[in-house]
């Protein structure tokens, strides 16, 4: 049974879909003003693992995230660029693609744009103003917030506390400090779309409220985003949603943890982020994910290139264990080594896998056991090698499939392990023609000019292993 953590009910709860097979999940995607960083990279791959277990699991799953395409910042960013907003949008959602694509995250089913969706949005403002939970003020129009009783239930927070906190508000016209804007009223420059309200443009909450129900109903199954996002944003989303169709809005609510660096959430308000564009002129898109994935989603995560490095260092072992094992000499004769730790840990794989991910989709202990694997794996061939033994071919082939069926669901541990080391700085084809040079060395006895070929790859981080299966090379951890 799969148990995911709801951030509402702050526990882990079974997961039952609202219409059986079927599961409609929505994201809050990005506002295109800018590139992404690697806190977004975090929140995009974490729901992408999560549409794909539940793909995997056998649910039909409609994923909908959005592109916040009109915003105060893509406004600024327009004037002080001198471009349209929709030029900024086009770009950044452009580079969007670029980035995401990189670091293996799948397109949901559907990705609706603001700006496609002004209708969607002025009829549900409507439906609040009929329900006086909405009202109008020269062509502004808020939302009371008052007036819906279990407001904060989603960030538990209480509608006392927080009038008693609010700021002075620059806007004195409203009721109440705490109502905020479905339709802001058109300023000189801004975009501005036709409405019974005069010229103007939504706010950001009414948006996602619009399109999700547009694409999955006026109830669905899964709302997700960053922890930042719970208030007020999400929070204000059930709020104009429940008023309007008196349903509950979304039954599960994920949202996962920031990226910190100095334990300050990486932000570009705060001036402390890193664009994914900039680690990928380092760093691998595989290397990039696998770093995000080695800390749960819920748990705060710390960036740093040694972590980066270590990423890299992780997915260098594993490729080069996947050449040992597609490369190791297994023959028919009756010498097979046999280990029942080895064979019990690889036929428990998917089992420890699904049983790890229906633990609130916990990545970091799948990719703890496969390295458990590798090791004992890496023992048994080093036995078999010392005592001359062949190895349990069948075992391998298990191995290879069970981390397939991983690998399609955590998007690492895929990549062609001979293109993994020819795509790094380091030249493959030099490696191989060095290694064959040395072999030649040894041949006619010229163990010198051998030894100088070892100590030469040795000097660029490369180690050569000599079997009676030839030699390997790997790069030095």
């Amino acid at each position: 049974m799969l148990e995911i953590y709801d951030s509402s009910k702050r526990k882990l709860v079974d997961f039952h879909p609202i219409n059986n097979n079927k599961v409609g999940m929505y994201v809050c995607g990005v506002t295109v003003y800018d590139y992404c960083h690697v806190g977004h990279a975090r929140s995009a791959v974490a729901f992408d693992i999560i549409y794909r277990y539940l793909n995997y699991k056998g649910y039909d799953v409609t994923f909908v995230k959005n592109f916040t395409d009109v915003d105060d910042k893509i406004i600024k960013r327009a004037n002080e660029t001198n471009r349209s907003c929709k030029a900024v949008a086009e770009k950044y959602i452009d580079e969007y693609y670029k980035d995401m694509e990189a670091i293996g995250v799948e397109r949901p089913t559907y990705e609706p744009k603001a700006t496609d969706h002004i209708k969607e949005i002025i009829d549900l403002i409507q439906r609040l103003m009929d329900k006086g939970y909405a009202y109008e003020i020269d062509g502004d129009v808020y939302y009371r917030v008052e007036k819906f009783k279990e407001y904060g239930k989603l960030s538990h927070k209480n509608i006392d506390e927080l009038k008693s906190g609010a700021r002075v508000e620059i806007d004195e016209r409203k009721e109440s400090p705490l109502d905020f804007a479905l339709w802001k009223r058109s300023k000189e420059n801004e975009p501005a779309w036709g409405s019974p309200w005069g010229m103007g443009r939504p706010g950001w909450h009414i948006e996602c409220s619009a399109m999700s129900m547009k694409y999955l109903g006026e109830s669905f199954d899964i709302h997700g985003g960053g922890e930042d996002l719970i208030f007020p944003h999400h929070e204000n989303e059930i709020a104009q949603s429940e008023a309007a169709t008196d349903k509950e809005f979304v039954k599960y609510w994920i949202h996962n943890a920031f990226v910190k660096i100095n334990k300050e959430k990486m932000s570009k308000s705060l001036g402390n982020f890193f664009t994914i564009r900039d680690i990928l002129k380092r760093f691998k898109g595989e290397e990039l994910r696998y770093f995000l994935l080695t800390t749960h989603y819920r748990s705060p995560l710390d960036f740093s290139f040694e972590s980066l490095e270590s990423a890299r260092e992780a997915l260098n072992r594993f490729y080069n264990f996947m050449i040992r094992i597609k490369e190791f000499n297994s023959s028919d004769n009756n010498f097979r080594r046999e280990d029942d730790e080895l064979k019990n840990s690889v036929s428990d794989m998917i089992k420890f896998f699904e049983d790890s991910m229906d633990n609130d989709f916990n990545v970091p202990k799948t990719i703890g056991y496969i390295f458990h694997v590798l090791r004992l794996f890496n023992t048994y061939l080093d036995k078999c090698e010392k005592n001359n033994e062949n190895a349990d071919k069948v075992l391998a082939e298990n191995f290879v499939e069970n981390i397939t069926k991983v690998s399609e669901v955590l998007g690492i541990f895929s990549s062609n392990e001979k293109r993994w080391f020819s795509q790094t700085a380091i030249n493959n084809q030099w490696i191989e023609s060095m290694i064959k040079a040395r072999n030649d060395a040894r041949k006619s006895k010229n163990f010198k000019k051998a030894d100088d070929i070892r100590d030469e790859l040795y000097s660029k981080n490369i180690i050569l292993e000599d079997s009676k299966n030839g030699t390997r090379w790997k790069i030095k951890k």
